[in-house]
């Protein structure tokens, strides 16, 4: 199989669910057990059976009829799918209270991302350590990720800062930008971002409980 040509084709819902899928494997494998079946996955997490199968079989993993997975095999596939069990260096600019957050949890080692560095133009910040971790002037970025072959870089910046950070990051040579700036950022061909809005988030979680209050 071509995998890296197969990732490509996958939908973004596969690629959001299978770590809720890893999570529930995870919890079996240390559990105990061995073998688990589709049905087994959907009566533990509501989900349609026939799509967890569609879902899985990206990964290249094949069940077995009336026995299902080998758990250990089934989350090593997982793994390896989304680049958990190869760690890739990040930098992070925007050594605030979020990016100072985002430092210091250890899990991201976990799932294959290390946060070996972080940036920010704030004289106050600069020289100072989040977490071991001696925050580096912004304006050294790009040639840091150049010389250390960083492809991930993560933005915790107010948001009219965000486009000039990520454009930093280009410039260095990452590949890849979790966004967490209030605000879309443009990046070119080839340089993949995910933007994730909190603000956004938090907005249809208030909407969602004011509307279940006022239904109760």
């Amino acid at each position: 199989m071509n995998l890296k040509g197969h990732q490509r084709a996958v939908p973004e819902p596969t690629r959001r669910r299978l770590p809720v899928y890893h999570h529930m494997l995870r919890q079996c494998l240390d559990g105990g057990m061995e073998t688990v079946s589709c049905s087994q996955i959907a009566d533990e997490l509501h989900y349609d059976p026939t799509q967890i199968r569609k879902d899985l079989a990206v990964t290249g993993i094949k069940g077995r009829p009336k026995v299902g997975y080998d758990l250990a095999e089934l989350v090593e596939a997982v793994e390896t799918f989304l680049g958990w069990n190869s760690t890739r260096k990040a930098f992070l600019a925007g050594a605030g209270h979020l990016g100072s957050a985002l430092v210091g949890y250890g899990r991201f080692n976990r799932y294959g991302l290390e946060i070996v560095a972080a940036f920010d133009r704030d004289p106050a910040r600069i020289g100072k350590k989040v977490h071991d971790r001696e925050v580096l002037p912004i304006t050294k970025l790009p040639n840091l990720a150049r010389r250390m072959h960083v492809l991930i870089g993560i933005i915790t910046v107010p948001a009219p800062a965000a486009q000039e950070v990520a454009d930093l990051m280009v410039q260095g040579g990452i590949r890849a930008i979790w966004n967490f700036a209030p605000i879309r950022i443009e990046a070119p061909d080839g340089v993949i971002v995910q933007n994730e809005d909190l603000y956004a988030t938090l907005g249809v979680l208030l909407q969602r409980l004011n509307t279940t209050l006022r239904e109760g």
